[in-house]
């Protein structure tokens, strides 16, 4: 199953690109990066099918890292083919978005900025693979 995160704004070279770039190349799964315009461009539609949409969104259901791989990995065997993973901009996602996405994601009650959040969100999904993995890098509590 592709990983797909699409994200508003262009990360640069910053110290958050060099992390999500380290976590990236980690990822054992296909990974896609896209970056859209901070304003206009439209969210692509999935190129693989059948697809999930994920909204990085405050109002999110809150998940362990244990909780998060095991949906990516029933997903993964229930056929889907891509996994998509859209960070809006500072105003969020619309209400249609919030409605049709198959699951709303926070990363706790607090803010993060849209950079860091995004290093954080690959950095989960690389945790994630390695725990479908076996991997012992991840301790469980």
């Amino acid at each position: 199953m592709q990983l797909h995160v699409i994200a508003r704004g262009k990360i640069g070279r910053s110290p958050e690109a060099e992390l999500v770039e380290r976590y990236a190349k980690r990822i054992a799964w296909p990974f896609k990066l896209t970056e859209l315009p901070e304003s206009g461009g439209r969210v692509p539609p999935p190129v693989l099918a059948p697809a999930r949409n994920v909204l990085l969104d405050e109002r999110g259901k809150i998940m362990s890292s244990e909780q998060f791989a095991d949906l990516l990995g029933r997903w993964r065997d229930e056929g889907v083919r891509e996994t998509r993973f859209v960070l809006g901009a500072a105003d969020g996602h619309g209400e249609k978005a919030r409605q049709e996405a198959d699951l709303l994601l926070a990363f706790g009650a607090m803010t993060w900025p849209h950079l860091l959040a995004r290093a954080l969100l690959v950095e989960q999904l690389w945790r994630a693979t390695s725990i479908l993995a076996g991997h012992p890098y991840h301790r469980s509590g």
